[in-house]
């Protein structure tokens, strides 16, 4: 999967909390969301407002929360340890080990591979 494919999957999925996510579509978007964020940054300091990073920001919040859900259902747990992003250091630690880890092979209770497709 390339990098404009990842962007177009999550933004196409931006509200699917269902199904799984590889690594490359969960990696892709967050580095789309930092170069967003730099462009906005540099186009509001240009201008002189703020408001285009929040649009960003905001735009961009529902896609990372759902691709980050999908990329633990990939590894076989549930969107509910997003939670642990309110954990200081230690949760985003966890989450950031888990979201390196390699999915599940095969089906697994949230759906097919996404790496094969297959069931």
């Amino acid at each position: 999967m390339g990098f404009g494919e990842a962007i177009r999957t999550c933004l196409s999925k931006n509200v699917t909390f269902t199904g799984r996510a590889p690594r490359a579509e969960f990696y892709f978007l967050n580095l789309f969301v930092i170069i967003a964020s730099l462009a906005a940054g540099v186009i509001g300091a240009v201008v002189g407002a703020r408001l285009f990073g929040e649009i960003i920001g905001l735009g961009l919040l529902l896609p990372i929360i759902a691709v980050s859900v999908r990329r633990l259902h990939d590894i076989g747990r549930s969107g509910w340890w997003m939670l642990l992003n309110f954990v200081p250091l230690i949760g985003w630690i966890v989450l950031l080990v888990w979201a390196c880890r390699r999915g599940t092979v095969g089906p697994n209770q949230y759906g097919a591979d996404p790496l094969t497709g297959r069931d």
